[in-house]
């Protein structure tokens, strides 16, 4: 199991987000750490692109939703994208994508 991180500002200005891999109870300490210091560094509203995200489990999905809280502390704003239909489903069971502003 692993979990590979890569971001960048797009040309709107905002910080894309893209796991590689696996979110899960040992990998997602690594996710929340980055992201949390990047929206220090950079106070820029998030896009988690879910391309190459591959799995999560519940502690990733805590992850998330302390990233969201993060975000609006900050009056910042956090989008996801290109989830894989059974990742979704995690977000459509928990009722998470009635929080975030998930797309396709």
């Amino acid at each position: 199991m692993s979990l590979e991180i890569k971001y960048d500002v797009t040309s709107d200005n905002k910080l894309e987000i893209q796991p590689i891999g696996e979110v899960d109870i040992y990998t997602s300490p690594a996710l929340k750490n980055k992201i949390y210091e990047l929206i220090e560094e950079k106070k820029l509203d998030i896009l988690i692109n879910g391309n190459n995200l591959d799995y999560i489990d519940s502690t990733g999905l805590g992850i998330l939703m302390g990233i969201y809280k993060k975000l609006k502390e900050n009056n910042l704003n956090i989008k996801i994208t290109n989830l894989k239909p059974n990742i979704y489903k995690l977000f459509d069971i928990t009722g998470l994508n009635k929080i975030f502003n998930i797309q396709e």
